[in-house]
Formats: C-alpha cells, sequence, structure tokens
C-alpha cells in the first residue's frame, strides 16, 4: 500500500494541491496533519490584498485507493478551503471515487457534523452544540460571501463598463414583468381574504368603516412586501440556486474562471440589482392589488362603496405608512438574490446536491426575509414610526 500524500504547490493565484497514494483508514492519521499543516489563511489573505480570488486546485490524477474515511478527509480538505475563501476547481474523479466522494459530500452534514450524541439530557445538549457550530460555520461563510459582492460592488463603481445590463435586463424580465400576475392574484386574494375576515369582527361592535385602516396598514406597511418578498424567494431564489448550480455541475464555472472572468460579476451582481430594482415595483403592484381586493369585499359585505373606501382610505393613511413598506423591499430582494447566488455557488458536481441547496435556499430566504421584517418592525417602534 503507497502512503497517501497531500503535496502543495503554487502557480500564480492557483493553490496546487496534489493528492497521491492510498487515502484510506490506515493512512487517516498521517493524512490528517497534512490537511492541517496547509497555510491556507495566510495564502487567502495574500490574494485578496491583491486584488484576486485565491484559486485551490485538485489534483486527484496520483490518488490511489479511496475509502469511506478517505473521502471524509477529502471532504474535510474542501470545508476548509472554502472557509479560507477559496474557488475550488476539482477534475471529475475516477468512476471506481465517485460514489464515495458524492457520499461524502451528500451525507457528510449527518454524518460529520452530526454525530450521534446519545439520549437523555446530555445527547440533547451535545446536539443543540452541533447545531450551533454548524449555523455559525455557515453564518461565517454567508458573511464572508457578502463581503466578498460588497467589494466587487466597490471596485465595480470605478468601472462601471463591466456592469453587464443585458443580463441585468434578462432577470429583470424573468425575475419582475413575468412575477406580475402570480403577485397580482397572490395580494388580489389576500385583500379580499382579510377585508372579509375583518368585517366579520368589526360588525359586531357596528365600526364597518374601520375594516379600511385595517386593511390600508396591514396591505400598506406589513403584507405587501412580506409576502411579495415570500414569493419571489420561492421563484426567483430557487431559480437563481438551480441555475447557477446546473452551471457548477456542468463545470461551466470553472471554465469562466479559467477564462479570467469573476462569477461574481457575471452571475450574482446581475441578478442581485435586477432584484433590488424590481422588488420595489413588485411591491407597489401588490400593494395596489390587496386594496382593490379589500375594496371589493368591503363593498360586497359592508356595502361600502367605492368611492367611500378610497375616500377614507386617503383621510387615515399617510405617506409614511406607504413609504415604510417600500423602504423594506430593496433590503429583501438583496437577501434573496444573495443567498440564492451563494447556494447556487455551493452546489457540489453533482444532481443531487442541487436539489439539496435549491431547497435551503428558499428556506433561509424566507427565514432571512422573516427575521429582518422583525426586526424592521423593532427599530420603526424603537423610532416612532
Amino acid at each position: 500500500m503507497a502512503d497517501g500524500r497531500l503535496q502543495e504547490g503554487r502557480d500564480g493565484r492557483t493553490l496546487r494541491l496534489g493528492l497521491s497514494g492510498d487515502w484510506t483508514l490506515p493512512h487517516a492519521a498521517a493524512l490528517l496533519p497534512q490537511l492541517d499543516g496547509l497555510a491556507l489563511a495566510r495564502l487567502a489573505d495574500a490574494h485578496l490584498q491583491k486584488g484576486g480570488e485565491p484559486i485551490a486546485l485538485l489534483d486527484t490524477a496520483g490518488l490511489g485507493r479511496l475509502d469511506t474515511a478517505g473521502a471524509v478527509l477529502l471532504q474535510r480538505l474542501q470545508n476548509q478551503l472554502a472557509d479560507r475563501g477559496f474557488s475550488i476547481d476539482w477534475p471529475a474523479a475516477r468512476p471506481e471515487h465517485r460514489a464515495l466522494l458524492q457520499y461524502a459530500a451528500g451525507a457528510g452534514e449527518s454524518v460529520v457534523v452530526w454525530p450521534r450524541a446519545g439520549s437523555g439530557f446530555t445527547g440533547f445538549l451535545i446536539f443543540l452544540g452541533w447545531q450551533a457550530t454548524f449555523v455559525a460555520r455557515e453564518a461565517r461563510r454567508f458573511t464572508s460571501f457578502i463581503g466578498q459582492v460588497t467589494e466587487t460592488m466597490v471596485r465595480m463603481a470605478f468601472t462601471p463598463q463591466r456592469i453587464r445590463f443585458t443580463a441585468m435586463v434578462y432577470h429583470m424580465e424573468q425575475a419582475g414583468l413575468r412575477a406580475l400576475p402570480i403577485v397580482g392574484l397572490m395580494s388580489f386574494l389576500i385583500g379580499m381574504v382579510m377585508a372579509y375576515q375583518g368585517a366579520s369582527q368589526l360588525q359586531k361592535f357596528g365600526a364597518e368603516i374601520f375594516v379600511v385602516d385595517l386593511i390600508g396598514i396591514s396591505v400598506l406597511r406589513e403584507l405587501g412586501v412580506l409576502l411579495t418578498a415570500i414569493l419571489i424567494a420561492g421563484r426567483s431564489g430557487s431559480a437563481f440556486t438551480a441555475q447557477i448550480g446546473t452551471m457548477k455541475v456542468n463545470e461551466e464555472i470553472a471554465a469562466m474562471r479559467t477564462l479570467g472572468l469573476d462569477p461574481v460579476v457575471v452571475l450574482v451582481l446581475p441578478r442581485m440589482f435586477a432584484l433590488i430594482l424590481t422588488m420595489p415595483l413588485l411591491t407597489f403592484f401588490a400593494d395596489l392589488m390587496g386594496l382593490l381586493g379589500g375594496a371589493l369585499m368591503a363593498w360586497n359585505s359592508l356595502d361600502i362603496s367605492l368611492f367611500t373606501f378610497f375616500r377614507r382610505l386617503h383621510d387615515v393613511i399617510g405617506p409614511r405608512t406607504f413609504i415604510i413598506g417600500m423602504v423594506k423591499a430593496p433590503v429583501f430582494a438583496a437577501l434573496i438574490a444573495l443567498v440564492g447566488c451563494y447556494e447556487g455557488l455551493r452546489v457540489k458536481r453533482d444532481a443531487e446536491s442541487v436539489g439539496r441547496l435549491t431547497t435551503r435556499s428558499v428556506v433561509q430566504s424566507i427565514f432571512l426575509v422573516i427575521l429582518f421584517d422583525a426586526l424592521f418592525s423593532i427599530l420603526f417602534n424603537i423610532l416612532g414610526i
């Protein structure tokens, strides 16, 4: 059996890691110090200071035998590189290794990150500890990605000719124009439901006219932008992850980097700018349709004419309520686009990873949208708005 080795070399911005020998359980103890001895932090910081993204090339041509332990070690090496901001280029694995590598990539989070903690209160505490570690690691990676995107945006401010306006307009059409029917229908129905439910309660007190206040404040301040963001997260955020993830599986992103193109400039920023520009427009349209649905239901259930409804709305709802809802729109749009693109760039070279991370993208986007909506509510309450 040939001893497993990890050889390090450098070629410009590329860190070459040559894997040779047998990566099996008997050699795991000798391989661990080699993985931990890589000076990844220093190399990554040096490349970032030069304004370039560090690239790691994993050469598995000399790899001999591989078992589950070796596959887990390779997954650990990828995680170390990703944590330090490296863009990983890994040529296609040999057929006899592919199944093990896919297992380590797909099941690694449940096998490596979530060990069996036993039962009882102690086991529950251990499980919570691993959960906290996982969340902290994911938050660190996502924060690093936000920093990378922000840095790229600052650099592009001095070279606006690098902005891909054609791609941005295309994504504005896909994420904005084509989402108008479903956004309008959803908001219209929500307005009707709110008017009907509010009317059934307010009629008991003879305060039917206040249904206008209920619909106006809830739709303009909260529900219009929140429901639009949730819908866009499920529609466009998942599409961003699936599109970029499919490109990752087909090695198009690796080819892009070989040509000297930055995936953040080509893939991330056009999608983010498009969503930031279209979300306020979608929110405005959702507000109009929500008010219209509420007005029609109030007319049908409470005999409040459309003129009376909108006259009351004009008297009790000021511009501040509308502006509060619109202020949230670009923030939610940036969150959805960043999460969708971030998860897409994390896709491994297998189709199962695309589906898993697309689902995670939707869940994380909706969670962050609701979290930031709560933070906005607390901030506005503190400011007395």
